[in-house]
């Protein structure tokens, strides 16, 4: 019997990729050898001409060093105007069904246990017919679902994702509750599984909340304005303990300024910008700071930051705009942040009951 779980999920930003990292590394220590797929992906990047990867993909090849092929691991990638072009019959439901199917046949059989991820909630996908529940139904896996952790709302939105897999006939294996409050974990710990207990199916993880994993780095906010760092590239993946929006006078932005903060200011602010610079120079702030407005900083001052070695970028927006993106964004797991990658691993491994997850796949040994 083939050994292998569809990971889905009840939303975006629920933790699902932070999830798998931990699942695959915990599995590992289980099995010789683990492989990764992703059967439809919507974000992805260029690797060759006609190849287009899912950027998770890239993310656990490079962790855990995975031996099979991108297109493999990546079989089916939903670009911009994709969606159109199926409803125009203008692409073949039936190959990328078989591509999926090959790839996962193939990375399966080189491999004690795969991971299989799906895209958001368990019918995303469902407007070219290969939504999670389908696909997982096609490949004959049980699901295990990853939900937010609280109680009343993350149970209605996990009944929804339940519901549709159980339409489909599949398993749901069991479920993991992820970024739990600490001051509520204990209270989840002792309810949800109660409440699960109408669909027979077990709580197998319960994953605290981690500012840390939850905090964006300065090539995060790079990556949202779609922009790159006018200065301190090799500070890039530097993490903030908190944001401050500076509008008002010097003397009040000096008054209240401390170590490892971003900024967030005007880059008409001359004044600002060269406390910040001089503040730096002085002593390891450990700092960030992205400017904002319809223009970007003058000449002298643009060479003042490119001179410095803080992690600076100019987003040519008002603030307010700004800060709503900023207030708004979820950060990302991305591949080069080790320090991410490596508590990700150890806070999702160490809250996982791997013998409940893997029960009938040790059934069958």
């Amino acid at each position: 019997m083939t050994k292998a779980i569809f990971i889905a999920a009840t939303g975006q930003n629920v933790g699902k990729s932070t999830v798998c990292l931990g699942l695959i590394s915990g599995l590992k220590k289980r099995f010789n050898k683990v492989g990764f797929i992703k059967p439809v992906g919507q974000q992805h990047v260029d690797i060759k001409k006609n190849l287009k990867v899912d950027k998770d993909v890239l993310l656990f090849q490079e962790v855990f060093h995975l031996e099979a092929g991108y297109r493999d691991m990546s079989p089916v990638i939903v670009p911009p105007g994709f969606t159109r072009r199926f409803l125009d019959r203008r692409i073949d439901h039936g190959e990328m069904k078989e591509n999926i199917s090959r790839s996962f046949n193939l990375i399966a059989s080189e491999n004690d246990y795969t991971i299989v991820e799906g895209t958001g909630h368990v019918g995303v996908g469902s407007i070219i017919d290969l939504n999670n529940a389908e696909v997982a139904s096609n490949l004959g896996l049980d699901v295990v679902l990853i939900s937010t952790g609280g109680l009343g709302s993350s149970f209605d939105e996990l009944v929804l994702n339940i519901q549709m897999c159980l339409n489909k006939g599949l398993n749901v294996r069991g479920v993991i509750l992820n970024k739990v409050l600490k001051d509520k974990r204990d209270m989840v710990l002792n309810y949800f599984p109660k409440a699960l207990a109408k669909f027979g199916i077990p709580l197998i993880g319960c994953v605290p909340y981690s500012e840390f994993l939850n905090t964006p780095t300065m090539q995060d906010f790079a990556f949202l304005f779609d922009t790159e760092l006018l200065s301190g590239t090799s500070n890039k993946l530097r993490h903030f303990k908190d944001k401050r929006l500076v509008a008002c006078s010097l003397e009040a932005y000096l008054d209240e300024m401390v170590p490892n903060q971003l900024i967030i200011t005007p880059a008409s602010r001359r004044d600002i910008i060269l406390a910040f610079l001089k503040k730096h120079e002085e002593e390891d702030y450990r700092g960030g700071i992205i400017l904002t407005g319809r223009h970007k900083p003058e000449a002298d001052i643009l060479e003042k930051i490119r001179a410095s070695d803080v992690p600076v970028l100019y987003a040519p927006l008002y603030t307010y705009e700004a800060m709503k993106k900023i207030t708004s964004y979820t950060a990302k797991i991305r591949r080069e942040d080790k320090s991410k990658v490596d508590k990700a691993i150890q806070l999702v491994e160490t809250n996982i009951n791997f013998d409940k997850l893997c029960e009938k796949d040790y059934a069958t040994i």
